[in-house]
């Protein structure tokens, strides 16, 4: 009687709100996102670069900006026990990238394209496709100065939209120019808002004298008359910083990208300079953006490396599936396997397991059907599991057909035809008919036993 009130007493564990599980019905959209991303880089040159999850604090107040709502609300930062180190969680890639190759020195031979992806971190209210933890993909060219590589990863972004058969997805640009543009602009615009500070949401009085830049991004509905008549920043651009942005955008304009030059834009991010841009989509609700990014040359020398220019992109990946969802995008389920092994246990089993390794090593995807109870189940009931995984075909050894050295082939999804084979022969029998289903060649064609 007390083991079962101390049973009843144990509570569920849930999980961190706002971090998910990747559950086996949403890995194929996973697995198709990814390998659509995977394509991607290596049709442009771009080399895959991973760091820590775990960064210096530093890392990210100095890349980021310490007067950034990142820095300042939705870091996961902690000390290290052992030495007092503080420690952030990376809520972002960008910054995290530059470290390594700066650490690293990559960029000593020359300029590099370089892509990431993992988990990111940001202690935030989550939201449809926002998350605490959320995956992130970002692109980074890093030692190229001319606006032709601006206007290669907006052609990236686009090609990947229209791979993914994303809808409604429009590119807005923008250019922040440089520092002492923006620091004429800024002084212009500090101005224009002290004189109408009794119009500033409380954000917004925050960002006055930190950052007012910030104040063209916010959101709040009450706000945007004001915003409207805020100086806008393509008025401060000298000579170079127009050249640079018009050249974007008569390359974008001789490839047929279509884009809206929006002077409200700003990245939420200190290290941007020159070209910044969104794609954004208005099928998400009120958080709209699925992928931003632009150019941000003094990063590198800001974060202790020699001096050099870069620009790239980043989008949540949570946020471009569910964009995929609402656009009937996503990849059909897949089947789990190509065949499905039924045995009796005993020496049928031992027999089974042999094939089902034989057919594995010849590349082809089988699931030996293995009883929950461990003990042996009817064909009737196996039957209906191989059907269930969407196998082409059944291979059945029983008592009968061990004893005569065979199994049985099964065609699951054609026209139900079940031969006997050899047990030596069920490997070229199962090759033949998958080659002859028209539902697995071009699946098999990357198969090395394919001629």
């Amino acid at each position: 009687m007390a083991d079962q009130n101390n049973k009843a007493k144990v509570q569920k564990i849930n999980g961190v709100r706002g971090m998910n599980d990747l559950l086996p019905a949403d890995a194929a959209q996973w697995a198709h996102l990814e390998h659509v991303l995977r394509d991607l880089t290596r049709a442009y040159g771009y080399e895959f670069l991973r760091t820590p999850i775990v960064e210096a604090t530093t890392v990210f107040q100095r890349g980021i900006g310490e007067v950034t709502d990142i820095v300042e609300k939705e870091m996961y930062s902690f000390e290290d026990r052992l030495n007092g180190e503080q420690l952030t969680l990376r809520p972002e890639g960008t910054a995290a990238l530059v470290r390594s190759v700066i650490e690293n020195n990559l960029l000593y031979e020359g300029p590099k394209r370089l892509w990431y992806t993992g988990p990111m971190f940001r202690h935030e209210r989550p939201q449809r496709g926002r998350y605490r933890q959320f995956h992130q993909f970002g692109i980074e060219a890093l030692g190229f100065a001319g606006p032709d590589i601006d206007a290669e990863i907006i052609l990236m972004g686009q090609r990947l939209w229209d791979e993914l058969g994303l809808k409604g997805v429009r590119l807005e640009m923008n250019s922040l120019g440089q520092a002492n543009e923006r620091a004429e602009h800024r002084a212009a615009l500090v101005a224009y808002f002290e004189k109408n500070q009794s119009q500033l949401d409380e954000d917004s009085q925050c960002r006055l004298l930190s950052n007012p830049l910030r104040i063209l991004d916010s959101k709040n509905p009450e706000m945007q008359a004001l915003i409207e008549g805020a100086p806008k920043l393509l008025d401060f651009l000298g000579e170079e910083s127009l050249k640079h942005f018009e050249a974007v955008q008569a390359l974008l304009k001789a490839n047929n990208i279509p884009c809206k030059i929006n002077p409200r834009l700003v990245r939420g991010l200190d290290y941007y300079n020159l070209t910044v841009f969104e794609w954004i989509t208005d099928e998400l609700g009120a958080q709209g953006t699925i992928a931003g990014g632009g150019r941000y040359d003094p990063l590198i020398e800001r974060m202790g490396g020699k001096a050099a220019p870069a620009c790239g992109w980043a989008m949540g990946m949570e946020r471009v599936l569910e964009l995929m969802k609402v656009s009937e995008s996503l990849p059909e389920p897949q089947a789990q396997c190509d065949i499905f092994v039924l045995h009796q246990g005993g020496e049928t089993l031992t027999a089974a397991m042999i094939i089902a390794e034989r057919l594995r090593s010849a590349g082809i995807d089988t699931i030996l059907f293995c009883p929950p109870d461990g003990q042996s189940a009817s064909f009737k009931s196996q039957m209906k599991k191989a059907d269930a995984s969407g196998a082409a075909f059944a291979v059945i050894i029983g008592p009968d057909e061990l004893a005569k050295n065979e199994a049985s082939l099964k065609d699951l999804r054609g026209t139900g035809e079940q031969k006997t084979v050899s047990l030596d022969g069920v490997l070229e029998a199962a090759i033949d008919a998958l080659v002859r289903s028209e539902e697995h060649t071009s699946e098999l064609q990357s198969h090395s036993f394919i001629s």
